[in-house]
Parts: C-alpha cells; sequence; structure tokens
C-alpha cells in the first residue's frame, strides 16, 4: 500500500466505506451481485490495513466494525443465539505470523495446535435442530439477526431434516456427557456451514442457459445466495445445491476436532479440514491446498485457521465483529492483462468524480471483472493510461480490481487520451476542484446522481429498512423523491402501483418509514450528508452543542472549540450550515415531521477525563474502549497534549506514546485501562 497523508487516507477510507456499504446492501437485500466476495475482501482488507495504519480515523459506521447489511422484510426475521461472527483476513504469511504473536499475548496456549479447513466460496448458514429435528434455517444477515430460509434449505438433499442417530460404537471416543447428548439429542443442536455449487454443476447449468440463449451465471456464489434467497423454494430446488458443515454448537465439545469427528456421525458432510500441531504445519497445510486448488471439486478462496481448542478460542474473546481465535488466510493476488475499452465518470453523494474503466472481460481469482477504479484524475496521470491500452489488471485481497500499470510496449499508436469531463456527466454543470485537492467536483446540488446517494445516506442513517439504491432511484424517476426530506413524503398511494410494489409491501415500506421519524442527533448529521463529518465527528457536536438549534447558530470560532475539528472540518460545516439549499432541507425535515433528539449528555464517574488510544488492544476493541469511555462520561481525542488525562496503550503504540512521555502525560498499559473502567 503506497505511503499516504492523513488527509489523503481520510478521503480513501471515505471512498472504500461509500462502496463496500453500497454492495453489501445490493448483495444482502436486493439479491444484487454487481461485485464479487473477492473484490468486497479486497476493498474491506485496504479498509483495514488504512484504518491499522491511522486508527484514529475508524469510525463506528466503518465496514470493518460490522458484518453485515440488513435482511430483507420479505423474510421472517431470525435472532440468532449466538452471534454469527465474520472472520478477520490474512493475505500473507507475514500477516498470518503476526496473528499468531497477538493470540499468543493473550493465551500462550492459543498456538499449541490448530485447526485448518478448506474456505469454500458459498452462503453461510445455521441450521437449528430441536430434539433432533430440523425447525429453523437461518442466513448470516447482520451477524445478530438472520433470514428464515428454511424452506430452501429443506429442499437440499445435503441437509438432514432429521439428526442421524450415532451407532453405540460410534460413540465410545467421547466423554459421558457427549454421548449422553448425541444419544437422546434433546434440546437445541445447531450446525453451521456453506451452501454451494459445485464447479461441475455450475458449467453444466452455464451450458443448458447458453443452449436456451439466456444470460449465463457469474459465479458458483452468485447461485447459491440468489437460490437460497428467493421466495419460492421451487427456485432452490431446481438448482444443484450442496452443503457442508464447519460448525457445532451445543454438543460440549472440547476441540474443533471433535466437532469434525461428530458432524458426519449426525449426517452432514464437512468441510475438508485437518488438524495442524504447529505454525508450520499451517503453512505446509495452506501451501498443499494452494498447489491443489484447481482440482477441488468446488470453489475455495483460501484456508480458514482455527485455534483448536475450545476453553482457549473462548478464553480469546472477540476483537470488534470477528473472533480473535480465527482468521481467514486467503490467496495470494491473481493478474491478468487486459485492455481498457472506455472511461466514465461516476458523481457521488458530495459531488466527488471518480474514474472507473470498463475492460474487456478478464477472469481472474475465479469471477469475471469487466471494471475497473481509477480513483481520481491523479491516477490516471501517475499512470499515464489511454483508451486501448493493453494493462495489468489485479484483483486481491489489499486492492479493488485496479489497474497496476500499463503494458507501453504493446500500444499500436491508435490508443487515445482519456477526456477529462468539464462538465457533470450527469447533470451538465462545470465542475470545480477545491485547492489542495485532486477531486474533481459537482456542485450542483440537484444533481441526480446526487440526490439518489444522499437519500441511500439518508435512508441509512435513519435505519431505514427495504430502501435501496434501485428503489430510491426509481421513486426520484418518477418525481417521489428530489430531496432526502421527501422520503417521509410518500404515501402508499403513491407506490403501491408501482413496478416492484404492491398492496402489502406499500404498507410495510411506509409503516417503516413513519416509525423512523424521530432520531438521535449524531445521526440527523449524519443523514445530512456534510461533507468530512463522520460518524465520531457527529457524536462529538452533539455532545458539545446538545441540540441541533445550538449547532445551526455556532460560529467557526465554537466549531474549532470542538476536540479534533480543524480548520477543513470547521470550514465544512459552516459552508455547509450558511447554504440556502442545506437550510431549506433541515426546514423541509421539520415540515415533514422529523424530531431530532437532543444529545443526551453523557456523565460518570469518567467525566472530565480525557482518553487518548495507541497501539493495538488485546482484550477490548478499539471501538468497544471509545464507548465505554464515553459511557462512564470520558472523553475520547485522537491527539496528545497537556490537556490529556491518560493515554492507553496497547501493542506497537505510535508516535502518540512518544509524545505522552515528552509531555509526562500518564500512561496506562490496557490492564491498567480495564482496572480503571
Amino acid at each position: 500500500m503506497p505511503d499516504m497523508t492523513k488527509t489523503q487516507a481520510k478521503e480513501r477510507i471515505e471512498a472504500l466505506k461509500k462502496a463496500i456499504d453500497h454492495y453489501r446492501f445490493l448483495y444482502h437485500v436486493k439479491d444484487i451481485s454487481e461485485v464479487t466476495d473477492a473484490v468486497n475482501d479486497s476493498l474491506k482488507h485496504e479498509l483495514y490495513e488504512l484504518e491499522q495504519q491511522f486508527p484514529d480515523l475508524i469510525t463506528s459506521d466503518s465496514p470493518t466494525q460490522r458484518i453485515g447489511g440488513t435482511p430483507l422484510p420479505e423474510f421472517q426475521k431470525v435472532t440468532h443465539r449466538k452471534k454469527m461472527l465474520s472472520m478477520e483476513d490474512v493475505f500473507s504469511a507475514q500477516e498470518f505470523l503476526d496473528w499468531v504473536a497477538r493470540i499468543a499475548k493473550v493465551n500462550s496456549k492459543a498456538i499449541s495446535e490448530f485447526f485448518c479447513m478448506t474456505k469454500i466460496d458459498g452462503l453461510a448458514v445455521s441450521l437449528r435442530y430441536e430434539n433432533g429435528l430440523l425447525q429453523t434455517a437461518a442466513t448470516r444477515g447482520d451477524g445478530q439477526i438472520g433470514e428464515d430460509v428454511t424452506q430452501n434449505i429443506r429442499t437440499i438433499q445435503a441437509i438432514p431434516l432429521r439428526l442421524r442417530m450415532p451407532e453405540e460404537k460410534e460413540l465410545q471416543k467421547f466423554s459421558n456427557a457427549m454421548q449422553r447428548k448425541l444419544r437422546e439429542q434433546k434440546g437445541i443442536i445447531e450446525v453451521r456451514g456453506e451452501i454451494f455449487v459445485s464447479k461441475a454443476d455450475f458449467e453444466e447449468m452455464n451450458r443448458k442457459q447458453k443452449a436456451k440463449g439466456e444470460e449465463i451465471f457469474a459465479n458458483p456464489r452468485n447461485i447459491a445466495a440468489g437460490s437460497i434467497r428467493q421466495l419460492d423454494p421451487k427456485i432452490a430446488a431446481s438448482r444443484p445445491l450442496d452443503f457442508r458443515a464447519w460448525e457445532l454448537l451445543d454438543v460440549g465439545q472440547e476441540t474443533h476436532t471433535e466437532s469434525f469427528e461428530i458432524l458426519p456421525l449426525l449426517g452432514f458432510k464437512t468441510a475438508p479440514g485437518e488438524l495442524c500441531d504447529s505454525v508450520d504445519g499451517v503453512k505446509r497445510y495452506f501451501k498443499k491446498l494452494e498447489e491443489k486448488r484447481s482440482s477441488i471439486p468446488f470453489w475455495i478462496d483460501g484456508t480458514v485457521v482455527r485455534v483448536n481448542r475450545m476453553d482457549v478460542f473462548s478464553d480469546l474473546g472477540v476483537v470488534g465483529k470477528a473472533p480473535r481465535g480465527l482468521i481467514a488466510w486467503k490467496f495470494p493476488p491473481e493478474e491478468a492483462a487486459t485492455r481498457v475499452l472506455t472511461v466514465e465518470w461516476f458523481v457521488g453523494r458530495t459531488g466527488k468524480l471518480t474514474p472507473v474503466a470498463t475492460v474487456e472481460p478478464v477472469f481472474i481469482a475465479g469471477t469475471t471483472v469487466q471494471h475497473a477504479t481509477l480513483h481520481n484524475l491523479e491516477e490516471i496521470k501517475r499512470l499515464d493510461l489511454k483508451i486501448g491500452d493493453t494493462v495489468v489488471l489485479t484483483k486481491a485481497g489489499d486492492i479493488i480490481p485496479k489497474i497496476t500499470s500499463v503494458l507501453k510496449d504493446m500500444r499500436s499508436g491508435k490508443e487515445t487520451h482519456i477526456e477529462v469531463p468539464k462538465k457533470c456527466p450527469v447533470c451538465g454543470t462545470a465542475l470545480t476542484k477545491k485547492e489542495g485537492l485532486v477531486d474533481l467536483l459537482c456542485t450542483n446540488q440537484n444533481c441526480f446522481s446526487m440526490e439518489r446517494e444522499r437519500a441511500l445516506y439518508a435512508a441509512r442513517a435513519f435505519d431505514i429498512e427495504g430502501l435501496g439504491d434501485k428503489t430510491i432511484e426509481y421513486f426520484i424517476e418518477k418525481g417521489l423523491l428530489s430531496r432526502p426530506s421527501d422520503l417521509f413524503r410518500l404515501k402508499e398511494e403513491d407506490i403501491k402501483s408501482l413496478e416492484g410494489f404492491g398492496d402489502v409491501s406499500a404498507k410495510k415500506l411506509i409503516e417503516e418509514i413513519a416509525r423512523k421519524k424521530e432520531i438521535e442527533l449524531p445521526a440527523f448529521l449524519r443523514a445530512l450528508s456534510i461533507p468530512n463529518v463522520g460518524l465520531e465527528t457527529a457524536f462529538d457536536l452533539a455532545q458539545e452543542f446538545g441540540t441541533l438549534e445550538n449547532i445551526l447558530s455556532a460560529k467557526k470560532e465554537e466549531f474549532l472549540q470542538v476536540k479534533d475539528v480543524g480548520e477543513i472540518v470547521a470550514t465544512s460545516l459552516v459552508e455547509f450550515f450558511a447554504s440556502s439549499e442545506s437550510k431549506e432541507l433541515i426546514e423541509d425535515y421539520a415540515r415533514v415531521g422529523v424530531t431530532v433528539r437532543p444529545a443526551k449528555k453523557v456523565t460518570g464517574k469518567l467525566s472530565g477525563q480525557t482518553f487518548v488510544l495507541t497501539g493495538s488492544l488485546e482484550k477490548i476493541s478499539r471501538e468497544d474502549a471509545k464507548d465505554r469511555i464515553r459511557n462512564l462520561g470520558g472523553e475520547i481525542s485522537e491527539s496528545v497534549s497537556k490537556k490529556t488525562s491518560f493515554v492507553v496503550v496497547g501493542a506497537d503504540p505510535g508516535s502518540k506514546f512518544e509524545k505522552a512521555k515528552t509531555l509526562g502525560v500518564p500512561i496506562l498499559s490496557e490492564t491498567e485501562f480495564l482496572s480503571k473502567l
């Protein structure tokens, strides 16, 4: 990853978060896959790496702090008894060793043995059996709440409708308590695993699609996910779906190895796995898996490495939204040469233009790639890229599909320069470029693209379920939305006759919108799409000013008094609230009945104390630490000064640690910090 200034990193992080949120919503809520999981992984990993480099830029709305999207309203919601957490990804042997070192610090027994599993590229589901019978099958959803897809799951032959009863001789190697549990199968037993389509079945499905003159499927994972998340179970029944189990709950096993021994006894095929008694053993397993990857009958994208002992795994706890005791070690980057056909410019909610190259379709890491981001005008200049150039395209864990270089020796002389727009490609408004920044900006607040993105951003801030970008775009086209506040003017009769809606779905959406008319002040500030203001800054503004009215009447000098608000953010706030468009939007929110609740002043035993966090915390995530400080009345700062009360130091601290020592600011270890809480 190239070196970045903090300003550049902040801009890049915001762009990554926006893209990840967009694609996650499409996939989890709308059943649309514009990009593959591998692409999402690469986006998330770059975001994670940047946030590790600039930890003070981490916000609670970051995709790294969360693991999923909103369940579809058409499905019943299911609350997982135990959260279906995600995994942190690593993409090199060094990153794997870094993880080993981190868990060894927490519990030295963690690295005594690992269980490695092939990471199948499919759809994760959780199966709940009660007294041996399949009762509920649910998707991961947001980790806490998934979607009930039981009817679709029941069509898959690889999933038993009743758990197999093990023979007595098969039970002898297990503890008496486990034998009794497996023999009686009373209560709840939960099995988690992956639904997928094999390579052979995928090829056969596409052969039939092609013979019928119909569109072929992009990849096997899309088929698995799309089939399970259809309302009609006949669709799932018609697809060659398979299942492999990789986790067993509620039986009392002592190791993950035992889980893989028990699952076949209950009637499940498992993801291929192997016990490794050392770090070197894991490395050998990964290398072996990578070498035989092409011969495996289904798509895999790496290995899952898990601490084998259940008690140690539990003791390691959770960091953010991922268990500390397991990681997904992904296969390394894959590259291919292709040719640039066109470059288009897309407009975001703040007016920023992003160039995206369309390339000749190329197959990389199991999927077909047709587009690659170029980030901004400076990136085009750096590459010296032209239309028609043959380029190297990389799709890996730490980057979105990206053009890394131009093969200039292959130029024919027919290549053409990329036209840099002078007007917005959507609305035709003249573009501007702020001093010191590289981005081209559309300043027309009524630009269709900006309207769509702002409305979508507001829907997320108000936590309105069932509103995707395609729906919002449709409403704008039909004249129902011209600004985000119009969301609260929608009526059943306006939308029930529109394509994709009916009486029931229209009623549910309007009821959902009506329930969200009250909003906390920090969330409302986010809904306004104020440039350079994320969740952390919104929270600080709410705590400082208390009410929306106080913020609206504040001057630049007052904004600058808010911790961590500098010249750029203060200027953004002043310019935003001074504009007639912003004033009208805020007034319109009031007209449609939106109530902005004043901020609750947080007080407690840490009131008046300011904390700075630096380094990697092992027993608590950075975001959880910040939340606990705030809940006790303390404040978070991103810079160390003489006014700082304490600097909390984790592993590998940065310059803040040195500055704290220089200034004589009290320093707390993680253990001391937790004791203080």
